[in-house]
Parts: structure tokens; C-alpha cells; sequence
């Protein structure tokens, strides 16, 4: 999995023997079982994640009814909302799938980013990218129908479909399960 890590991270910068030593060092890696809640409602964390296999959901919980708001698959970075605002988080992070996830807190990157300024410089790059990419995300949500977003999904991340439980998938969708159902019927009818 550090192969995996390193790969990612040599599309922002190019990492010394030494720099991947330092990273090694902050016992970085969790196996995290499917299931296991990684943040609940009301809970404080400085905790941030990248997927470098299996899923990971956020949800909330409304009028006792979970609604789920972003998957995170490989290659995926996360950092909950409360470990910026240093507020109780308004959500929960669970797996969807056994997991293995690096995971950090600002202490660890601060501590990284003043031994070696570049990984600052691909903090930001990836901060910008995933910043477009949510607001790109979000526009095309609210701007389509139900089936133009199953559509979208099975374009854009098809594995989705066969990973993640149809009452998961369907509130993503903004649908009940049933809508989804018969959403699914008629896309296959045509």
C-alpha cells in the first residue's frame, strides 16, 4: 500500500528516499473494517483520510432517515468539515467496504510540511483540485434530474453500482430505493 501512496503523491512532487522514510514514520495506515463508523454526529476529530482501497460514505441523519451525501473510493482524500472549524461534526463517516486508509491529523502535517516544504505545495494542488471537482459535483446535482444523475454515476464512477448497497446508492441519487428500482427498469427497458 506505501507503493500505492507514493504513486499518488509522485503526480504532485517527486519524493526523496528520505521524504518517503519521514512519511513511513508517521504510522500512517489503518485497516479499517466494513462498517466501522470512522466519525459520528456530535463527535470533535482532527482526523483526515485517504482511501487507498475500499469506500467510505458520509450521511447524515434526518428525521431518522440516513442521507448520504459523497462516497470516497481510491485515491480519495477527506478531511471532515469539524477538523477544520474544530466544531462537533454535523455528520457521519462510515466504511462501506473493508478498508485501508492513510490517516492523519494537522500535527502530523505540520510536522511533515516544515521538514519539507513541497508537501505543502501538493496539499494546496490537491485542495484546489478537490475543491473544482466538489463544486463541479454539486452544480451538476442540483442542475439535473434523477435519472440524468444515475446516468452521470454510471458514466463517471460505475463501480459505485455494484459497490455500494441500492438504499446508499438511491439517497445519494436524492431518490427512495423504489424510485431507484424503477429508474433502473426503464434505463434497461430502453
Amino acid at each position: 500500500m506505501k507503493n500505492t501512496l507514493f504513486d499518488f503523491i509522485s503526480k504532485y512532487v517527486s519524493l526523496t528516499e528520505d521524504e518517503k522514510n519521514a512519511i513511513l514514520s508517521l504510522d500512517l495506515f489503518r485497516s479499517v473494517k466494513k462498517g466501522t463508523a470512522l466519525l459520528k454526529e456530535g463527535q470533535k476529530s482532527q482526523d483526515s483520510y485517504f482511501v487507498l482501497k475500499g469506500c467510505i460514505r458520509i450521511y447524515y441523519i434526518i428525521d431518522g432517515e440516513e442521507k448520504t451525501t459523497a462516497f470516497y473510493t481510491e485515491m480519495d482524500a477527506l478531511t471532515p468539515h469539524c477538523v477544520i472549524n474544530k466544531a462537533p461534526s454535523e455528520y457521519f463517516i462510515s466504511c462501506v467496504e473493508d478498508s485501508i486508509l492513510t490517516v492523519s491529523n494537522s500535527d502530523m502535517e505540520a510536522e511533515i510540511n516544515s521538514k519539507f516544504p513541497k508537501f505543502e505545495i501538493m496539499c494546496r494542488k490537491l485542495s484546489e483540485e478537490l475543491l473544482a471537482k466538489q463544486q463541479m459535483d454539486f452544480d451538476e446535482f442540483k442542475t439535473s434530474s434523477p435519472e440524468q444523475r444515475y446516468l452521470n454515476l454510471i458514466q463517471k464512477r460505475p463501480d459505485l453500482i455494484q459497490r455500494v448497497p441500492q438504499h446508499q446508492l438511491a439517497s445519494y441519487l436524492g431518490i427512495k430505493p423504489q424510485s431507484l428500482s424503477r429508474l433502473r427498469a426503464r434505463i434497461l427497458g430502453k
